[in-house]
């Protein structure tokens, strides 16, 4: 019988899924630097693979791309501080060769596509294993001081206030000179650790304990300034860039060391006791403006099962917008608890969008969507990203709405029928018009502008080209200014 009522209820979520799509989601995709997909391509090619994946991602709906910058003090665009990433020409400090910036490049592209673009850095490693040379200007080299080694990695010490002062500086950097809409951190703070080997700070914590009675308290702390500098440095810089973390999927296990309150039925690393990462303290004070826990496992796994952690982070980090991060090789991989000739992906957004506080999901990761395992990108296409998505909104940071576009009007073209507009007056940039969504309702609809169903387009053109029958419609189009606000409509009618 509870199979039984849990294959009606995920039939019943399936069927209203179909009928409401969600009008507001995130809808994201990692692109790292990491795994080596850029090196041995010229600056031609990886513009070509690149624009090949953005125009995929773009037909499977993915309307935000977090795009990694910076991966161990090295920079994916023309820095001020730090030298040119080896994940890029194969060589750290060497330029691509035909002065290409991708950060620059990426953020036009995006936005070409309606699609944001968060900056992803990491703001602790500085030298993995496996990167053998190090160039003068890198941190490691001008400040061997203010690093520790761990493991064969070297660590930017979170405990130096110096090193958050640099931190800031290269944050503030790319607020300068890019026009990014996030700054994306992942789940690397203290690093992972390793059987029998210690973090060398104890000396540092004796110097200066600053009243904490442990040093896992006082390492928490470290990370916590950080993070509160950065959310304050966004704000003043541009107010209307969000900032974003991506953690390690598992806050704290629900031990008897623990309140089951506070930490979920779960096995593995955490993010408090191991990575010194208070992520629940963080969304509370507002030092954070969204959250995207990498839930990674698939539903069932004894250790950390997917269904539960959604559980978790709904019920204990709702204060900020809350996304899922989903595995696409690990879903496709996994059967479907309740259809073993199905893999997890339709289990696990049955799961995803019941839950009140979770407003959209990011794939980890980008090219693995476009290679499409088992059909994921299609049912993306075709169903969980049939409509146009808005944002969320986050009115904690802005809640005024744009002005209503100005004009409409039709006019013929070669091409057909165009439909333009003028954008709306704004005093300043918070209220500036960047897209418009277009709605189209049909003789006898009724006008409702929370139904996803009726988008027509979200474009960051004044105009669409208009294809089929539009006889006795009614379009309105709105405005969104850069955290989607959206204004009031206005009205043509054919």
């Amino acid at each position: 019988m509870k199979k039984l009522l849990l294959s009606f209820f995920l039939l019943f979520t399936v069927f209203a899924q179909a009928q409401n799509p969600p009008k507001r989601e995130f809808r994201g995709a990692w692109i790292q630097c990491v795994n080596g997909q850029y090196l041995g391509k010229t600056p031609e090619q990886l513009r070509e693979m690149l624009s090949s994946q953005l125009d995929r991602l773009q037909q499977c709906g993915i309307n935000a791309i977090i795009f990694q910058v910076r991966a161990e003090c090295d920079a994916l665009y023309h820095s001020q501080y730090e030298p040119w990433s080896r994940y890029l020409t194969g060589q750290q400090g060497v330029a691509p060769s035909d002065g290409w910036d991708p950060l620059s490049w990426m953020v036009d592209q995006c936005h070409r596509r309606g699609m944001e673009l968060h900056a992803w850095i990491n703001p602790y490693r500085a030298k993995t294993k496996f990167t053998s040379e190090l160039a003068n200007t890198h941190y490691v080299v001008r400040h061997p001081e203010r690093v520790f080694p761990y493991d064969g990695l070297q660590i930017v010490n979170p405990a130096l206030p110096e090193n958050r002062t640099y931190t800031c500086m290269v944050v503030e950097d790319i607020l300068q000179h890019y026009d990014v809409d996030g700054i994306h951190m992942d789940d690397y703070f203290y690093p992972y650790p390793v059987a029998g080997v210690q973090i060398p700070d104890e000396a540092y914590y004796q110097a200066d304990p600053r009243g904490f009675a442990n040093i896992e308290d006082w390492r928490r702390d470290n990370v916590n300034l950080l993070i509160r500098d950065l959310h304050r440095l966004i704000r003043e810089v541009k107010p209307w860039v969000k900032f974003g973390i991506s953690p390690f999927g598992i806050y704290r296990n629900n031990t008897e060391m623990v309140n089951a309150k506070r930490g979920s039925a779960t096995k593995g690393t955490q993010n408090y006791d191991d990575l010194y990462a208070d992520v629940v303290l963080w969304q509370q004070e507002g030092w954070v403006d969204y959250l995207l826990p990498q839930v990674y496992w698939n539903i069932g796994n004894r250790a950390a099962d997917y269904e539960i952690l959604c559980n978790w982070w709904n019920d204990f980090c709702h204060q900020r917008p809350l996304f899922i991060g989903q595995d696409v090789e690990r879903t496709v991989k996994g059967t479907d608890p309740q259809n073993p000739q199905k893999h997890q992906m339709d289990a696990k957004y049955e799961i995803q969008r019941s839950m009140k506080n979770v407003q959209g999901s990011c794939q980890w990761y980008a090219a693995a969507v476009c290679n499409n395992p088992g059909g994921y990108a299609d049912r993306l296409r075709t169903y969980y990203h049939r409509y146009p998505a808005l944002q969320p909104l986050m009115t904690f940071i802005d809640k005024k709405a744009p002005k209503q576009p100005r004009n409409p009007r039709l006019e013929q073209s070669s091409q057909g029928t165009v439909l333009r507009w003028s954008a709306p007056k704004a005093k300043r940039e918070m209220d500036r018009a960047v897209q418009y969504v277009v709605y189209d309702f049909r003789p006898g609809e009724k006008v409702n502008l929370e139904d996803a169903t009726h988008i027509l387009a979200i474009t960051t053109s004044p105009e669409i080209l208009l294809n089929g029958p539009f006889a006795d419609h009614l379009l309105l189009i709105t405005a969104l200014d850069r955290l989607h606000n959206e204004s009031k409509p206005i009205r043509i009618r054919f």
